[in-house]
């Protein structure tokens, strides 16, 4: 039998285990840098923990299932904070990212998306695109992600370089976005390759990997979990509060026990592929994680260091289960183990509390359309080709025969601005025949136009604020579409999402760890995202990124 992530401790003896650890560490010798007055010198590594795709109702929805010392390590000797969101309308991987270590929005960071089409030649862009630059020892496409090219801010990593140039910054994660826009433009991103169940770089960061990296790989650390069973932890009863398995809008495989390359002969791509929604991935991007501490000596000097840690895993089984389900439910839990484990290989690495730890998420998600009418509530998915065959059939009715709306763009529709000039079409009267058609379908909360967000026209737009936030006047669309609470882009029949303005996607963990910097305790005052870059910015006492729209958080012991 494969390994499957560590087994949770019986509560008892658990609760036994930390209580001496507590006092164990009551006896230990105060950290080296703790000063009896002012404030403490910066942490000599934070290490800053993404997980993908996991909104705030998990975590504290499982409070009393979580171990002592993963999740709740945060939740009860750390800072956090209840009503963290983020503050723009586009709640993706690429976008969320992007704000985490520049403390700024789409609008000044310039990723408005996973990918978007260029208003001008209609081309699509991948965010983390550079056809200059391939993956190391892997092959790559146009829409590989290898570079910060796109990023147009400046990262917290950028400054603390900038500032100190042995600092290190390193970023890992299952998708090369979850590690390229954190990085910024002097840090060092490794991702996950489903090509080969290795991780790599690519050359605008070396020409070639570090000896640490090679080793890791050699050993072909994925292909450990071939035939390997994700089990749930607990028993069957322990799941009542979620969706049982094998429901109508599932993706395949949504059933535990769940064997991964139970049909296949040897691992391989599509083995590779199943392991990243599995909590395997995240079991390794932790072990490159650690391997990447001893590697480049993370935290073991006076030069402060930056490591970025995105475990993508939970967004992949989120769109294809829906976080309602039992296979979400445990794989929260299987990802409190992991990082369990990997705190306690930080304290012994580095020192007990001589690190600071940051969790939160690049953006929640919302329940399952077909889960949501089940409880009463209004949801439905809407084709997007659809919509937009419906809109060009009311344009071409009013403004003569076109294909009036050119192309879906991230969250947008582009209208096409040459043929509006050819017919002699006014821009801002093509725009609002557009919004109008698209308001009168089912599903959609809000229009607004190019005009309204630029300020060209007045707004009373609830949703303006947000929508600014998330668009770019060289990279968005057009049209801004928001859609009702419960509804989703879909063609399909299966699986659920994430994008929306609405607090299922906005509303995510936001919490510190660090007894020296870090006064512990629950904040019920609204936070941002972005606050994380300023916060962090004070704590290593460097500068704030210059594109910050953040504030520094109360978190002073």
């Amino acid at each position: 039998m494969k390994p499957t992530p560590a087994r949770r401790l019986p509560a008892r003896f658990a609760a036994c285990l930390s209580a001496i650890l507590v006092l164990a560490g009551c006896a230990a010798a105060e950290p080296a840098g703790t000063s009896a007055a002012g404030p403490p010198a910066p942490p000599r590594l934070v290490v800053l923990l993404v997980a993908d795709g996991l909104p705030q109702r998990q975590v504290t929805g499982y409070r009393d299932q979580l171990s002592p010392d993963g999740l709740n390590r945060f939740l009860e000797r750390g800072a956090w904070f209840s009503e963290a969101h983020y503050g723009q309308a586009a709640t993706v991987t690429a976008p969320g990212h992007a704000v985490l270590l520049t403390g700024a929005y789409p609008h000044r960071t310039g990723i408005v998306d996973n990918e978007w089409r260029d208003p001008a030649t209609g081309e699509r862009e991948y965010c983390t695109a550079d056809a200059s630059h391939g993956w190391i020892g892997h092959r790559s496409t146009r829409m590989s992600g290898t570079s910060p090219k796109n990023l147009l801010a400046e990262s917290l990593g950028d400054v603390l370089r900038r500032a100190d140039a042995r600092s290190k910054v390193v970023a890992i994660s299952g998708k090369d976005r979850g590690a390229i826009l954190p990085a910024g433009r002097s840090g060092t991103a490794y991702m996950f390759m489903n090509q080969s169940g290795q991780f790599a770089s690519t050359t605008y960061y070396m020409a070639s990997h570090p000896a640490w990296v090679e080793a890791f790989n050699a050993v072909k650390p994925a292909d450990r979990y071939f035939k390997a069973t994700w089990s749930p932890l607990l028993p069957e009863m322990a799941y009542a509060r979620s969706v049982p398995d094998g429901q109508p809008w599932f993706a395949a495989g949504g059933k535990l026990p769940l064997v991964l390359g139970e049909v296949h002969d040897a691992p391989g791509p599509a083995f590779y592929a199943q392991v990243e929604r599995s909590p395997f991935l995240d079991a390794l991007t932790l072990d490159f994680a650690r391997a990447a501490i001893e590697g480049e000596s993370l935290g073991r000097d006076g030069s402060p260091d930056l490591l970025i840690v995105s475990l993508s895993s939970h967004d992949y089984v989120n769109h294809a289960w829906g976080a309602e389900s039992r296979l979400s439910h445990d794989h929260v839990l299987q990802l409190d183990n992991l990082l369990a484990a990997f705190f306690r290989d930080l304290d012994r690495r580095l020192g007990k509390d001589a690190f600071v730890a940051v969790l939160t998420s690049d953006h929640g998600f919302m329940a399952a359309p077909e889960y949501l009418q089940s409880t009463g509530h209004e949801g439905g998915r809407l084709p997007p080709g659809q919509l937009r065959a419906t809109l060009n059939a009311a344009l071409s009715g009013r403004f003569g025969e076109g294909q009036w709306a050119k192309a879906w763009s991230a969250q947008g529709i582009m209208l096409d601005q040459a043929l509006a000039a050819k017919r002699g079409v006014d821009m801002r009267s093509l725009e609002s025949a557009a919004r109008k058609a698209l308001r009168a379908e089912p599903g959609i909360a809000d229009v607004l136009t190019r005009a309204e967000i630029e300020g060209r026209e007045p707004s009373a737009s609830p949703w303006l604020p947000m929508v600014r936030k998330a668009w770019h006047p060289q990279r968005s669309a057009d049209l801004q579409i928001v859609l009702k609470p419960g509804w989703m882009w879909s063609s399909g029949r299966t699986g659920t999402t994430h994008g929306s303005p609405h607090p299922y996607d906005t509303h995510v963990p936001l919490a510190f760890y660090g007894p020296r910097w870090v006064k512990p305790g629950r904040r019920d005052a609204r936070a941002e995202v972005a606050d994380i870059a300023p916060t962090l910015a004070a704590m290593l006492r460097v500068a704030v990124p210059a594109a910050s729209e953040g504030k520094p958080l109360p978190l002073a012991p």
